[in-house]
């Protein structure tokens, strides 16, 4: 497949299946991929901080990476995933990235060590070096300390592989600034409760971990908003939504949430990887409430009810 120049609709983050004992799931995570292939979603995501990254070594996330790609087999994008604390760490991940042929990688900024501006862009631009493929820059300052300014932007912009850019700020002004003072940069919504404002400015795709179990529904969102510019209904799904977004969002459970989610669709997931912990009773019950309705209330919308 031809490397993508851009990012049109909705990007799939994909969890990491472990059994019991934290091992991958191989056979779960073909399943994962085939179904999100199957649902339509517009690309694929190995190694994002929804994969848990953050409990995989450089070794572990290339091969989990080499296996999305081949299970692909062509049928979507895949992004390769390059965050990590040191620089080297993702310029490996980026190398891996180009040798295996992928579309594209996800650049984030080195957690905990709060690089300058300038020291951030040149992070980009090492990593950039090495794979020589499109790139979608990952701003999460709540995650990383550090924030993609304009002095970043400027010098980063300046590399035709910088195509996108997945804003998780939550900073609705930066929004703005983003999609008037840097168009030649798309802008994709990395903050889920704030999706339709993104479409609204102009986003053009949605890189959301919902998607992995509710991939009609974030679809459908997208449609109404970037595909067929009806915010009437868009609002109206968003509204649906909202339910869903408050639990991701805020309930510190994020990656439980998401991995329950893949579970309700019938597929395998697995707990996730200490640290974290599965979920109690309680809150199964509480997102399989907020689930079941969302879905009645987004399928009714799609029919005209």
């Amino acid at each position: 497949m031809t490397p993508i120049q851009r990012f049109d609709g909705i990007y799939t983050p994909v969890v990491t299946p472990y059994d019991e004992g934290g091992a991958v799931d191989y056979d779960a995570l073909a399943a994962i991929i085939d179904h999100l292939v199957a649902a339509r979603v517009h690309g694929l995501i190995s190694g994002g901080s929804t994969g848990e990254n953050y409990t995989q070594t450089v070794t572990e996330r290339l091969e989990l990476a080499r296996f999305t790609h081949q299970r692909l087999d062509g049928r979507l994008p895949l992004i390769v995933g390059t965050g990590a604390m040191l620089t080297a760490e993702s310029i490996a991940l980026a190398t891996g990235a180009r040798e295996m042929s992928a579309d594209a990688i996800l650049v984030a900024s080195p957690p905990y060590a709060v690089p300058t501006e300038r020291e951030n862009a040149l992070n980009v631009l090492a990593i950039d070096r090495a794979a020589d493929l499109p790139i979608m820059l990952y701003n999460y300052p709540g995650r990383t300390g550090t924030h993609m300014g304009d002095a970043f932007l400027d010098r980063v912009g300046r590399s035709r592989n910088v195509c996108a850019i997945k804003e998780s700020s939550g900073d609705i002004n930066r929004v703005h600034t983003l999609a008037r003072d840097y168009p030649h940069i798309q802008l994709l919504c990395g903050m889920d409760d704030q999706a339709l404002e993104f479409f609204a400015w102009g986003a053009t795709g949605w890189v959301c971990a919902g998607s992995n179990f509710l991939a009609k529904e974030h679809i459908a969102l997208y449609e109404a908003c970037r595909v067929a510019g009806d915010f009437t209904k868009g609002r109206r799904i968003m509204s649906a939504m909202m339910p869903l977004m408050r639990v991701l969002e805020q309930g510190g459970k994020f990656i439980q949430c998401v991995k329950y989610g893949v579970e309700m669709a019938g597929l395998k997931a697995g707990p996730p990887r200490p640290p974290l912990k599965a979920l109690n009773k309680d809150d199964k019950r509480e997102l399989e409430q907020v689930v079941r309705v969302l879905k009645r209330t987004i399928a009714e919308i799609e029919t005209g009810n």
